[in-house]
């Protein structure tokens, strides 16, 4: 199980470089949804691939999963099952207070410890949920995904 994990862990860091380019397959479908938009520039209102903002981003890979979320991340974070970070897994909602006033950041799992989300500096992009930045502005987590969504798009 661990050599599958790392080999997993390896697929995404060579799927998803910051330039967006790679031939590794994706492991998921979840997966499959967010590949494309790795590189999106940032764009604040963005809801697409000519620019995501991050709740723009997650409301377009939940909704390419046909689960509907609020617009805002701090309208995001009222929806779902919270989770203990320990017990976070792919699919769930991730939720940052960037700003010093509450949530204004969240992203998506892609696995125990790597998270995609729309980045205002660098566009979408996975990175370490355990990264000095994200540990010190974490929120909380969601699970928006019924454990049927979850093995249909988001299990390996």
């Amino acid at each position: 199980m661990k050599k599958k994990l790392t080999a997993a862990l390896m697929g995404f860091a060579i799927a998803f470089t910051v330039m967006g380019t790679s031939s590794a397959s994706a492991d998921s479908k979840m997966d499959q949804i967010i590949e494309p938009a790795m590189g999106t520039p940032y764009r604040i209102g963005g809801t697409s691939f000519s620019g995501f903002d991050c709740s723009g981003f997650t409301q377009y890979v939940f909704g390419q999963m046909n689960i509907d979320l609020p617009r805002q991340s701090s309208s995001q974070y009222q929806v779902g099952d919270a989770v203990s970070k320990s017990d976070l897994q792919a699919g769930d909602l991730v939720f940052f207070n960037t700003t010093g006033a509450g949530v204004s950041h969240v992203g998506v799992m892609v696995s125990k410890s790597q998270f995609a989300h729309a980045s205002t500096s660098k566009g979408v992009r996975i990175d370490n949920i355990d990264m000095d930045y994200y540990q010190n502005r974490y929120v909380g987590a969601k699970r928006v995904m019924s454990n049927f969504s979850y093995s249909n798009y988001a299990a390996e």
